[in-house]
């Protein structure tokens, strides 16, 4: 990974002509008052607050993000800081917006347990508990309008909610959920810009929830010359000024309310890539010349040069054995190939998952815990499941997760749940967990390889939005114990062939898995059994996906639960073949995770990406 020093994007900027303007006007502060939370002991706090805006303000820099969540808990005071700032500003200008709400938020009292601001280019909050992660409008929305009225009102006013609108509908659709647009009223006389951005750690459903009371409360700045409205969890602005850049990726909506392709913008985007491109490769060139330094992409889950890294709250035994009632039968939800899991209920009345690893134990083992956690600990996104923190004592090494009642995937495919999910739901859990697996392979700064995805590794929270289990933990695994879900290995189980028999570790491995996983939410049927039917000679569900499509027949294989008025036939029959190329016997033609979601949301497959035989198909 090639990564762009902060002085290359300022001179792009500047040769671009595009002003540094981190967005500073502030449009809300509050800080959480006192008496709703007594903290044990305010300078540990304060210092964990510190402690939590220091990594979150690095991610920003070295990492080039616009989004970063931090923790610390210290001294028994839990601090969860998260920091969002628009998409279109350059890393300069978010560092800068960044820096005004850690110095405005860090004037809340000495006592307060939380505190939130919230710029036009960014939003910063912090508080005791991870749970405002994932809050949308519950706690506040607001609005705040400009004093000036336009002329001609009413064409005004229809267009800005027709771009607001169409924005609302396709942020959430977006990965990254945000979007901007401009346009010129028929008149030629103001051009209107918009944007729209939700919180990365809420769900698909969260954002459409937040943007749509967003939406609804906008008409009250309407006919004025700009609009904002915000929430713990989203923001949306109009403005007849230019806030975003002339280059900035757009969406095209005609004066009709209808999306398009924004030629102008992709004239400018061209120019604008050949220059970026030019300057790209000088910068290449004589990053060549330069001394190598370590590769940050980690892909066997070693995590040298994570030790700036903080580590998870820790919570004691006794807190956990009376959580779950001292680990009984019936507190038990489920075992899987790293431990039994146990609801818990803490003393505050938070539900959550307890995982009680089983280890081999070991002085590695016991050398390598607390470093795995602290990297598994500082991963945040909204499609993989949040640990909330963890417990050493003696033998035992136990991790807290958030709870997800809704369990996991395989019992709404194959167990007591099966035919609940309809075509959406089915999409809505593929692409989400697609995402999932993007933010491991690709955007976490050290490449998390799972190895082990499956059905059951996939929980549903409250909106059947996917959550990825266990990453992370595969080096943890007892020595004579495989972590894999499949003792047949190179045949049609979850286990990619050059990895169980050859044990050549690839992003492809999980590529392959999920390909599996993938079938198995389409047919209703378990990848890594046979499935006997009247009269017909048992077989893998990944023989018969290939010898359906090798006929043509390929929707044979839906689940038959399925409302076939529910679903685009064309679109099940795209997504059986991105399962195939998934699954293909050659490592080097599967798609990479990225390429997979493209597929995805494009309208059909490449002609030279069509599925090879899996390996061991007999025909």
């Amino acid at each position: 990974m090639i990564i762009i020093t902060f002085m290359f994007w300022s001179s792009w900027w500047a040769l671009n002509g595009v002003v540094s303007d981190p967005q500073t006007n502030l449009l809300r502060k509050d800080c959480t008052p006192a008496g709703i939370l007594v903290l044990p002991n305010f300078s540990i706090f304060s210092d964990n607050v510190n402690e939590t805006f220091g990594e979150i303000r690095e991610q920003i820099m070295s990492i080039n993000k616009h989004f970063a969540t931090a923790q610390q808990g210290n001294g028994g005071n839990p601090v969860f800081s998260l920091f969002q700032c628009r998409n279109y500003l350059s890393v300069h200008d978010c560092v800068g917006c960044f820096d005004a709400a850690a110095k405005q938020v860090r004037n809340c009292p000495a006592a307060s347990p939380g505190g939130l601001v919230v710029y036009d280019g960014c939003f910063l909050g912090y508080e005791t508990t991870g749970a405002f992660l994932e809050q949308t409008t519950e706690d506040f929305n607001a609005v705040s309008c400009s004093s000036q009225t336009m002329t001609g009102s009413t064409s005004f006013t229809s267009l800005a909610q027709q771009m607001l609108k169409s924005l609302q509908t396709t942020a959430p659709k977006n990965q990254g959920f945000f979007a901007a647009t401009r346009i010129e009223l028929p008149d030629n006389s103001t051009t209107i810009y918009a944007f729209v951005q939700c919180t990365e750690t809420i769900t698909q459903t969260g954002c459409v929830n937040c943007l749509n009371t967003g939406y609804n409360n906008m008409p009250t700045c309407l006919p004025n010359s700009e609009g904002r409205a915000y929430a713990y969890g989203c923001f949306m602005r109009y403005s007849t000024t230019s806030f975003f850049p002339d280059n900035y990726q757009t969406i095209h909506i005609t004066s009709e309310g209808k999306q398009g392709s924004n030629k102008k913008g992709t004239i400018i985007g061209v120019v604008v890539g050949v220059v970026a491109f030019v300057l790209i490769l000088l910068t290449l060139l004589a990053w060549i010349k330069r001394p190598k330094r370590p590769e940050r992409s980690v892909p066997r889950g070693d995590i040298s040069g994570v030790s700036k890294l903080k580590g998870p709250i820790n919570f004691s035994y006794r807190e956990l054995k009376f959580a779950t009632k001292s680990f009984s039968a019936e507190n038990k939800v489920g075992e899987g190939g790293f431990g039994a899991v146990y609801k818990g209920t803490l003393k505050n009345g938070k539900a959550v998952a307890v995982k009680k690893l089983t280890l081999h134990q070991s002085k590695k083992v016991e050398e390598e815990f607390e470093s795995e956690v602290k990297l598994i600990s500082n991963v945040h996104h909204r499609n993989l499941i949040r640990l909330l923190g963890c417990c050493s004592k003696r033998n035992e090494r136990i991790l807290i997760y958030e709870y997800m009642k809704n369990t996991s995937l395989d019992k709404f495919l194959f167990g007591k749940n099966r035919g609940s999910l309809n075509w959406k739901q089915r999409y809505d859990i593929i692409l989400g967990t697609t995402r999932g697996i993007t933010y491991l392979h690709e955007e976490f700064h050290v490449r998390i390889i799972h190895r082990d995805i499956k059905a059951n590794n996939i929980l549903l929270d409250n909106d059947l939005q996917p959550r990825i289990a266990d990453f992370g933990l595969a080096k943890l695994s007892p020595e004579e114990k495989s972590h894999l879900s499949t003792k047949f290995a190179g045949t049609l189980g979850y286990t990619a062939s050059e990895y169980a028999i050859h044990g050549q570790l690839l992003e492809k491995a999980d590529i392959y898995s999920f390909g599996i996983v993938l079938l198995e939410i389409i047919s209703g049927e378990q990848g890594n059994e046979l499935n006997i039917h009247d009269d017909v000679e048992g077989e893998f569900l990944l023989k018969k996906a290939w010898k359906l499509y090798e006929r043509g027949l390929h929707m044979e294989l839906v689940d038959n639960t399925m409302d076939p008025n529910d679903y685009n036939v064309e679109e099940v029959k795209k997504i059986i073949e991105i399962g195939l190329l998934c699954t293909q016997a050659s490592a080097e033609l599967r798609p990479s995770i990225s390429e997979v979601i493209v597929l995805l949301q494009g309208n059909g497959l490449l002609e030279n990406m069509r599925p090879t035989m899996p390996i061991l198909i007999e025909t």
